[in-house]
């Protein structure tokens, strides 16, 4: 015996669907979509991660104004710092319209000024102390399991290198700008062991006593 509910054709020849099949269309129809919205978000998000080579953070922004003949002109400044958690790092200071034109800017300027830090393991070569005008920066390096003892913004930026034992002290001016502007020379002036004064003639010494 045939149970199957009888076809539902309206007056122009077209099958007409129950209420039941309608709903059931509609769910189906709807489920699909966020499935393939779901897919989408999730494949867009992968992509951007995939192609994010640099993270970057915002160490300051700052409104600033200049006083010009029609009254005063007010911008931003941003201090970025941009790094690959290796042992690339770079920072940037721009001003901008708005905020972000003025991270966009500073952003551009980290990446092209990026310097290649050498290190030890974890850690930095050596004790360095550099000074950018006001700003006084030393650096030490430090045991495995020490972490980042530093400030604000020597975190900030030593956070987007592979340094993870690192301790520092800032002393002087307290101008985020300049002090990380130092911590970068103090990085660009790290020198392997190898390449000390003296090493050389040290380990030609040690290869004429072994002879």
């Amino acid at each position: 015996m045939d149970n199957k509910q009888p076809k539902v054709i309206n007056k122009s020849g077209t099958t007409k669907l129950t209420d039941e099949a309608v709903a059931a269309k509609e769910a189906k129809a709807e489920k699909d979509f966020k499935g393939r919205r779901r897919d989408n978000r999730r494949n867009r998000r992968a992509a951007e991660e995939g192609k994010k080579e640099f993270d970057s953070v915002n160490i300051s922004i700052n409104r600033v104004s200049r006083t010009v003949a029609g009254g005063r002109r007010m911008r931003f400044q941003a201090l970025v710092a941009v790094g690959d958690h290796k042992n690339r790092i770079g920072v940037g200071l721009a001003k901008g319209n708005d905020v972000t034109s003025a991270v966009q800017k500073a952003e551009r300027r980290a990446k092209k000024n990026m310097i290649t830090v050498k290190m030890q393991n974890d850690t930095i070569w050596h004790e360095v102390e550099t000074k950018v005008t006001g700003a006084h920066v030393l650096m030490k390096p430090a045991a495995p399991g020490t972490g980042i003892i530093a400030g604000g913004v020597v975190r900030s930026i030593i956070g987007l290198t592979g340094i993870k034992n690192l301790i520092s002290k800032s002393l002087g001016s307290t101008n985020k700008a300049n002090i990380a502007y130092a911590v970068i020379e103090g990085l660009r002036q790290q020198v392997p062991k190898d390449e000390w004064n003296g090493a050389k003639k040290a380990e030609k010494a040690d290869k004429k006593e072994a002879k």
